[in-house]
Order: structure tokens, then C-alpha cells, then sequence
């Protein structure tokens, strides 16, 4: 018979939710699919497809695999609206894991993202107001009601970005439990790695030959002086995070302190902006 994923990690975007599903794919009997994001219960046209491609994709799964799969795109209201009732239909009882990070810190990680995809061409103040995702995507609570509502809140397993800094394989152990792994983990430090740098490049046509191709940098080198490449990649790359204005940093501050205050609640701390990165990353919390 055709088996479904008994957990999930469904968000936040730009909050190691690739590390995550990285360091869970490579624990021996934990099966996530390979590329990440299905996007099978967001997308309308993944879940056009059918239940039968996205069963297939847990195919290769040993018998006795813990199935398991990561997409950030079903904590993105108001852009998904369907994704809970969507999995609601298919999974009665999934484990969700839900990683958290800064709100702004969040917010910028996601803005240059979509800065180097082409998809936002102006200043980060100005994108603040231009996109109203940005702000929706950290609001947390927002994201999470709509899975609490459904699946209760014992279903859901809060992750904090700045604990996975500083403790992950604690935070890896409780993943790991939580999903029902008796098997030992290990955090593997080697597959952490990015590059960041490479992923502040703004994409453009053409982007693969002339910049994501080794024969194409051997070129660049010999041929370009090194005083115009670096012009070049200055017009084309964030070489540091963008920070907001005091005036946009207060005005997400406000916004945000709102939602941390029920989200700290629900956890039994208190939350807000100043104080986010301290709480989250010296205890694990969960649900009071």
C-alpha cells in the first residue's frame, strides 16, 4: 500500500528548515524526499497532480522508515490558503515541526532571497510596505493557528533558529523524539554548510553560464580585471544583510511584539523582539 509522511516540517521559510530536513535525512530509517519542498498541500498545481505522485515520492522508503517531508510553503498565509484543509483530507494525525527565527532577521533573510531571485528590485524600507509577505511569513501565530485549529497544539513541535545554534543536538534529539525515532542521532556539523555568499547573488538570464559554471569563472579571471569583476559583483550582490531604518525597525517591532506576546504565552515566557534571540536560544521551549 501507498504511505503517507507521519511528519512534516512546515515552516518558517529562511529558519534552517533545509539544515533540519538535511541533518534529518541523514539518520539511518528517517525517509524525507529529495529535492526538499513538495508543496503538494500549498501549490495548486502540485496537489493537481494527484495523491499518487505524492505518495511516489516515499517510494524508495524502507519498509520500516519513518516518512517524512519539509515545505516551507505551508506557513505562508495569506498566499496558501488551502494548505490545512488540503492536508487535513490525507493526513489524520501528522507530527508538524515548526522552526522559528527572529521575525525581522527572518524577514531580511527572506527579502534578499527574493532580492537575488529577481523578484523584489527595491530597498528593503521600501519592500516592507511594497509586500505585505514579508511582515505575514514572521507572523507566527498567524501561521500557526490555522494548524492548531485543525490538528491541536501537542501536534506541533516548536523550533527556535538560535537553540538549533546553540544546542542542535539537543534540539535534533527532540526532533527525533517527537516524530517517534528510537534510533540515536547525530548532528552532522559537514552538512551544515552554505554558501551564503553564493546565495546573496542576484539571479539573471543566462546567470548559470556566465556565473554558476566553473569554466565560465576561469574565463571571468583571465580575461577580466579583477578591479571590474568586483564593480560587476557589487551591482549584482548583497555583500551584507540589509538593515531597516529606526523608523521600519520600530514599526516591525511593533508589529511583531503583538504576535510574540500570544506566541510567549502559549510557551510560558515572555517574548518580544529585544528580548527573542536570548529566550529562544538558552532553554528549549515548548507549549505551557
Amino acid at each position: 500500500m501507498k504511505r503517507l509522511p507521519s511528519f512534516v516540517i512546515i515552516g518558517a521559510m529562511k529558519s534552517a528548515t533545509s539544515t533540519l530536513y538535511e541533518q534529518l535525512s541523514r539518520q539511518p530509517g528517517i525517509f524525507l524526499p529529495d529535492p526538499k519542498e513538495p508543496n503538494f498541500f500549498s501549490n495548486d498545481e502540485q496537489y493537481a497532480r494527484g495523491i499518487d505522485w505524492y505518495t511516489g515520492l516515499f517510494d524508495q522508503a524502507a519498509p520500516s522508515d519513518i516518512l517524512g517531508e519539509a515545505s516551507t510553503h505551508y506557513t505562508k498565509l495569506p498566499t496558501y490558503p488551502e494548505t490545512v484543509q488540503r492536508m487535513r483530507s490525507y493526513l489524520t494525525a501528522p507530527r508538524l515541526i515548526y522552526v522559528m527565527r527572529h521575525p525581522v532577521q527572518r524577514l531580511v533573510s527572506q527579502y534578499v532571497h527574493q532580492w537575488t531571485e529577481g523578484e523584489i528590485r527595491c530597498e528593503l524600507d521600501s519592500a516592507v510596505d511594497r509586500y505585505p509577505e514579508l511582515i505575514a511569513y514572521s507572523s507566527y501565530v498567524r501561521q500557526l493557528t490555522p494548524f492548531i485549529e485543525a490538528f491541536g497544539r501537542d501536534a506541533i513541535l516548536p523550533i527556535f533558529f538560535d537553540r538549533l545554534l546553540t544546542d542542535p543536538d539537543g534540539e535534533l534529539q527532540r526532533v527525533s523524539q517527537f516524530i517517534g525515532y528510537e534510533g540515536s542521532v547525530e548532528w552532522k556539523q559537514e552538512s551544515s554548510h552554505r554558501n551564503v555568499s553564493a546565495e546573496r547573488v542576484r539571479r539573471f538570464p543566462l546567470f548559470g553560464v556566465l556565473i554558476d559554471n566553473p569554466m565560465a569563472e576561469k574565463l571571468r579571471r583571465g580575461l577580466v580585471p579583477k578591479s571590474l569583476r568586483r564593480r560587476i559583483r557589487k551591482l549584482v550582490s548583497i555583500t551584507e544583510p540589509p538593515k531597516p531604518s529606526a523608523a521600519v525597525q520600530r514599526k516591525l517591532e511593533a508589529t511583531f511584539d503583538k504576535e510574540l506576546a500570544v506566541l510567549g504565552r502559549w510557551l510560558g515566557v515572555t517574548l518580544n523582539c529585544r528580548n527573542f534571540r536570548s529566550v529562544t536560544s538558552s532553554t528549549a521551549l515548548d507549549w505551557h
